[in-house]
């Protein structure tokens, strides 16, 4: 077996670490030591900056339908290596390759947005807004921007920040998850490929230290962030500190809300995909079912049956729908959250520690979880778990479902299931939650959309991608004009008007 050694990609080369400091790469699925990645030091983070410092001006200065085209390059090269860049989130992530060349695909459609940025970038005019005066508005780059991307989607987080970012004049600095890093040096690599210049797109691997270098480096702009909830709130207020944009996305607690009325069948295959896909280590994971009136009754026990069957296994097989946890460390941590959820009183009705795989008997496995009765007071129902744990909510009605979630502290997606269509209107007025779905089980904007929570799921105005993303990596100008002809006043002491 070969060990990979991951480095940085500073002014488009791929650079061995200096600081001394590495981490261990694995692969979940069987628990081998793959590779090795470097941690930068300071220092190291300094050198990518100035590398996406210098390139700046000449990059900004570029027609942006040049970038465009440069941006259909990286497009087309990113098509033809899909199967490369899902097999190697599988190795290093552990989810199932189907799953990880969906990742890789939504990242393509951010790509492909990224391609308008011509028409994105267009700003407005206003002839005659006063005798005389032209005005008009114009969005710039703001310089050298940074992007902070977690492990559980390694491909597709990254594509929400740098490729808009860098369509639109700006240049980029990478710091990806340092549990699986390999998918940032391939998009370095297709990136220069596809012609774009010395500096523009930049990676530094790394720990808190690379994290804390970007926030306080007094050259980058901006910093958009994904992660925990309180890991974005440090990046949100260390950044502002020092006053840079920020955009920090946080946790999540996503619930389904399923009526009575619900088709039970869909209901149930919605709840299957949404809380043990990707072992349900996405942000947009369905982890509490919130079940109105009797319809528990029926739902569970259709959950336990199908858990039964749930193939769990090692990701590179095209039948697996659920692969391993993606680290020893994640694997203990939410087979805590399980023991929690016992101790304060959770029914538990599907229990997945101990699950192995015939052949992997190193590899991180946990099978798929189900609690029933769970209360709004346990730790189980409050905290995000990141994990195979579905957590099942019994209320009354309606009405004491939407209140249970509009007291989350979280506020990323939501889930209805139901057949009643006024009742799909008022979840959709009421519900406060970023992201909603009306009998869709994750609901994730597509890229001309925008993707964000509210509450502690969100700390900054803007939302990833989409138009929203475009005005995050660009500052409005505005500008006033006349001519000496058109100027018939002497000196003016008072607050112009339109005249």
């Amino acid at each position: 077996m070969t060990i990979s050694e991951i480095g940085h990609w500073i002014d488009d080369e791929h650079r061995a670490g200096a600081s001394g400091r590495a981490q261990d790469i694995y692969n979940p699925a069987t628990g081998e030591k793959t590779g090795s990645v470097a941690l930068a030091s300071t220092d190291e983070v300094a050198a990518a900056v100035a590398a996406a410092r210098a390139a700046f001006p000449a990059w900004a200065a570029v027609p942006p339908i040049r970038r465009a085209r440069l941006m259909m390059n990286f497009l087309r090269l990113l098509n033809d290596n899909k199967d490369e860049l899902a097999r190697t989130i599988t190795a290093e992530h552990g989810k199932v390759f189907t799953d990880a060349r969906g990742e890789v695909e939504r990242g393509i459609d951010i790509v492909e947005f990224a391609c308008g940025i011509p028409q994105l970038l267009k700003g407005d005019y206003t002839e005659q807004v006063s005798t005389g005066i032209d005005n008009w508005t114009m969005r710039q780059p703001l310089g050298v921007v940074a992007g902070i991307t977690p492990f559980n989607f390694p491909a597709m987080v990254p594509m929400w920040m740098f490729p808009l970012a860098i369509a639109a004049g700006n240049t980029f600095v990478l710091k990806p998850s340092p549990t699986d890093p390999s998918v940032s040096i391939l998009y370095a690599k297709l990136m220069q490929e596809a012609g774009f210049p010395k500096g523009v797109f930049n990676i530094v691997q790394g720990d808190k230290v690379a994290v804390d270098a970007i926030l306080e480096h007094p050259d980058i702009q901006a910093v958009s962030f994904v992660g925990s909830t309180p890991i974005a709130n440090y990046i949100y207020e260390t950044g502002a500190r020092h006053g840079k944009r920020v955009q920090a996305l946080g946790g999540a607690k996503n619930h389904m809300l399923v009526m009575p009325d619900a088709d039970l069948d869909k209901t149930v295959d919605a709840l299957m995909g949404a809380a043990y896909g990707s072992a349900g280590e996405r942000c947009m994971a369905i982890s509490v079912a919130t079940l109105v009136g009797d319809v528990g009754d029926k739902v569970v026990p259709m959950l336990a049956e199908r858990l039964q069957t749930l193939k769990v296994k090692n990701g590179m097989e095209l039948d697996a729908e659920m692969g391993p946890i993606v680290t020893a460390a994640a694997r203990d941590r939410i087979t805590g959250y399980i023991e929690k959820g016992v101790t304060e009183g959770a029914e538990l009705v599907v229990d997945g520690r101990g699950h192995t795989v015939a052949g992997h008997n190193q590899g991180f496995w946990l099978g798929g979880t189900l609690f029933d009765h769970v209360k709004p007071d346990m730790t189980i129902y409050r905290e995000e778990i990141f994990g195979p744990v579905l957590s099942c909510v019994r209320v009354d009605d309606f009405a004491e479902g939407v209140r249970l979630i509009n007291e989350h502290e979280f506020g990323n997606g939501v889930s209805l299931f139901t057949r009643d269509g006024n009742v799909a209107r008022e979840f959709g007025r009421h519900v406060q939650v970023g992201m909603v779905g009306i009998n869709v089980p994750i609901p994730v904007p597509m890229a001309w959309h925008g993707f964000g929570g509210w509450k502690r799921s969100l700390f900054g105005d803007m939302h990833a991608y989409g138009e929203e993303g475009v005005r995050f990596y660009t500052k409005q100008k505005s500008i006033m004009q006349r001519w000496p002809e058109s100027i018939s006043k002497g000196a003016e002491f008072t607050m112009p008007v339109a005249v």
